[in-house]
């Protein structure tokens, strides 16, 4: 396990910006941390860093006490924060090479090969670039490295769709090479493609945590009937179900023979069917939000 938090709080006086939040990330997986400001994700990222003390509760990254031990934890992370500072003197090979140094970090190998997947001139100075190749800048400098773990805060912010393609491409190899990721992101698209569990926050505290690879199972469906609405069967696979404007919608776990060996019984006139999708995960604790 390279992360861990254990009963991990902050309070700011009788304010409680994190509540006991318990998360675990393992090597070579990638977890999203949603909701909306205010919830709480800033500030977990912020004790993870050592950046805050907290309250109570534990946080270790590889073994390392996150604040007790806060230089052996940070040696095991690369950060991208959401609002960029940088020195905007040099050049981006220059920034690279620079915060590669600090870290230990004799191989810079690979700076062309980021160069080219994110297209970006790397001997440019960083005040001629625009915000959005600042941040490609930026993301070279935490994925190059080759952590353990790599935190991003909002790390699609300021790119463009194809950017932020060849981003998540960059992400899925580091999975690959067995790093684990954490990263918040308000794009909930870009957590569906990405991420192997889910973590929703709300006022603090964890209060759902989505494994991607069972809720890509989960299907809505909607049935429009000839006649009124056919209630269904006790099928195991359905999850749940409800009438809305007349119409069957019902969210099913599986293969959909059962049901579509049930339906050609009935007098249907439109069927559709779509993946479940994480927006309805999220709204059931964000509707306001």
């Amino acid at each position: 396990m390279i992360l861990r938090t254990v009963k991990l709080s902050k309070n700011y006086g009788k304010f409680r910006a994190l509540d006991a939040l318990d998360l675990e990330v393992k090597k070579g997986e990638i977890v999203g941390i949603l909701g909306p400001n205010g919830s709480g994700k800033s500030t977990a990222l912020r004790i993870l860093l050592g950046f805050l003390r907290p309250t109570s509760g534990e946080a270790a990254i590889a073994g390392h006490d996150c604040w007790s031990d806060g230089v052996s934890a940070r040696k095991q992370v690369a950060y991208l924060p959401g609002e960029l500072r940088q020195y905007e003197n040099m050049t981006g090979r220059q920034l690279v090479r620079f915060l590669g140094e600090l870290r230990g970090q004799l191989d810079f190998s690979e700076v062309p090969r980021y160069a080219q997947a994110f297209d970006i001139d790397v001997d440019r100075p960083l005040s001629t670039l625009s915000s959005g190749m600042k941040r490609k800048i930026a993301l070279m400098t935490v994925l190059i490295p080759k952590t353990p773990l790599v935190i991003l805060d909002e790390p699609t912010n300021t790119l463009d769709p194809s950017m932020r393609d060849a981003l998540l491409s960059q992400l899925e190899q580091a999975r690959g090479q067995g790093q684990a990721v954490l990263f918040s992101s308000h794009v909930l698209s870009e957590v569906e493609q990405v991420c192997d569990r889910v973590a929703i926050l709300k006022l603090g505290k964890l209060v759902h945590l989505q494994g991607m690879n069972e809720l890509r199972e989960v299907r809505r469906i909607r049935v429009h009937f000839a006649g009124p609405m056919v209630q269904p069967p006790q099928f195991a696979s359905i999850r749940r179900w409800r009438g809305e404007d007349g119409d069957l919608v019902l969210e099913w776990v599986g293969p959909l023979q059962e049901l579509l060996r049930w339906l050609g019984t009935q007098s249907v006139l439109d069927l559709k069917i779509e993946p479940l999708g994480l927006s309805d995960i999220y709204q059931r604790f964000h509707a306001a939000a």
